[in-house]
């Protein structure tokens, strides 16, 4: 299988001025198998003069309109969801019912900001003095540089995609370059569906030039950005020397918080399933296992027979439940958090190693007994290890979950609607599921506190972060 992923600029697409390319991998093999269109300076000028006119278009196109629009690219992304998922499979690694599930959930999200593209409500404020209107209306922002990550490379971009075109922004998307065929497929059924030219651009590069030229210009006015917290903080600094907003989705450390009471095979089987999704490289799977005490032995066998259940294998593959890691480097990152927590005294119960020479393929590993002093307890890990931690009461499982810089996602367990309540109140974080995984519904927020960012991509709060909201007052004569 072997393809080429161009850009998309002012309704077309088209390779980069200088004809130059990045490779792409597919990670169960390590094997190349495509080519990218790589975007520089003179990419960038011809997509920003493209946003520029397309936002000037794209606004005046009625709400009804850009609503009716977006419910046929949903209508395609899900007509072409076989051969979007096996691309995605191909280039992220993931197994191929996954990518099914996120595509899918992709046209769910288009539908979903199809119908808030209707609903950007003004209001009208009461006045002081007879024959005056006090109103609020809501403007789009503008043209608008998105920038997507490789671990969901259609769900994370098409919440930026959709919330800016609802609104009646232009969007220039800096795609995944380890994962730009799935990505590119989504922008084209966004274009078989008639969105304007000009209105969405897909550019690739090298991420730190292109986030270096895009936020500053000034014909930019909204930058979001879903990545790690380290390079999310350089990109909110450049933004605010200019003065653009931002919503930023940064890394997290997720806690799971298993109570006494908690039922440990519901605990253990949604846990496992939602640790090792896409191998572990999802911001708000859960990491660190705060396990009371009285049931930390058991709970930690239940987890490894879950853990023991997991396929691992190419995800074009039947009955694979895991595929690889997206690079080297990752199985790198895993081999060092590993070397590190047993260095300082952890155990590993269950895998710790590479799989195969082929591919960058990681076991699911379970680890007991790390320090707060190793890395796996304080570094977002972005893989498929879990650490099991006891705790005796609840202040001290709350000290712990609030103990790092992330706030992105949090989960607990318990049959106890008391300590629900408490610990649902207690945990600082942007998103806390109870009892089960209710994440990242189109409807629902999606976003953090604290060093995983700020803003929504998700729920009705999404689409406020791509408007203006303007007073005008007026008199009659």
């Amino acid at each position: 299988m072997s393809t080429h992923t161009q850009l998309f600029i002012n309704g077309a697409w088209c390779d980069s001025a200088a004809g130059k390319t990045l490779d792409v991998l597919n990670p169960a093999t390590g094997e190349t198998i495509g080519t990218l269109a790589h975007a520089e300076r003179a990419d960038l000028d011809l997509a920003l003069e493209a946003a520029d006119k397309g936002f000037r278009s794209w606004r005046k196109i009625s709400a009804y309109d850009r609503a009716k629009t977006m419910r046929i690219a949903a209508g395609l992304v899900r007509e072409r969801v076989d051969l979007i998922a096996r691309t995605m499979t191909a280039e992220q690694g993931k197994p191929v019912n996954e990518a099914k599930g996120e595509i899918l959930l992709a046209a769910d999200l288009i539908e979903w900001f199809s119908e808030e593209a209707r609903r950007t409500y003004g209001r009208v404020i009461p006045a002081r003095a007879e024959g005056v209107y006090q109103l609020v209306v809501k403007e789009p922002v503008g043209p608008v540089a998105a920038f997507s990550p490789w671990n969901f490379p259609i769900n994370q971009a098409v919440r930026k995609i959709s919330a800016a075109l609802a609104a009646g922004c232009s969007i220039i998307l800096k795609g995944p370059e380890e994962t730009p065929g799935s990505c590119a497929e989504l922008v084209r059924a966004f274009a078989d569906a008639g969105v304007i030219a000009g209105a969405i651009n897909l550019v690739f590069g090298i991420p730190a030039d292109i986030s270096s030229y895009l936020i500053p210009h000034p014909v930019i006015r909204k930058i979001s950005f879903t990545g790690s917290t380290a390079v999310g903080k350089q990109l909110a600094a450049l933004a605010g020397l200019h003065m653009k907003r931002i919503t930023m989705e940064l890394g997290g450390h997720a806690p799971a918080v298993i109570f006494e009471d908690a039922d440990l095979d519901v605990a253990a089987k949604l846990l496992g399933a939602n640790k090792f999704r896409n191998a572990g490289q999802v911001c708000v799977a859960p990491t660190r296992f705060l396990i009371h005490k009285s049931v930390y032995e058991p709970f930690v066998e239940k987890f490894l027979k879950v853990t023991g259940r997991v396929q691992v294998g190419n995800g074009l593959d039947k009955g694979i439940s895991m595929g690889p890691l997206v690079r080297e480097r990752r199985v790198q990152a895993m081999e060092g958090f590993v070397a590190d927590a047993v260095e300082k005294g952890a155990e590993v119960q269950t895998g710790g190693s590479r799989i195969g020479e082929r591919g960058f393929f990681y076991a699911p590993t379970v680890i007991t007994g790390a320090p707060l002093d190793s890395r796996i307890m304080n570094e977002e890990p972005f893989g498929p290890l879990a650490i099991m931690v006891p705790f005796s009461d609840f202040d001290e499982a709350v000290a712990e979950a609030n103990r790092l810089p992330y706030g992105l996602a949090a989960y607990a367990y318990t049959k106890s609607a008391k300590t629900a309540n408490l610990i649902g109140a207690a945990i600082e974080s942007g998103m806390v599921s109870i009892n089960h995984h209710g994440l990242a519904l189109p409807e629902v927020p999606f976003g953090g506190v604290k060093d995983s960012g700020y803003g929504s991509e998700g729920g009705s709060e999404a689409i406020e972060a791509y408007l203006n909201h303007k007073f005008i007052t007026q008199a009659g004569l």
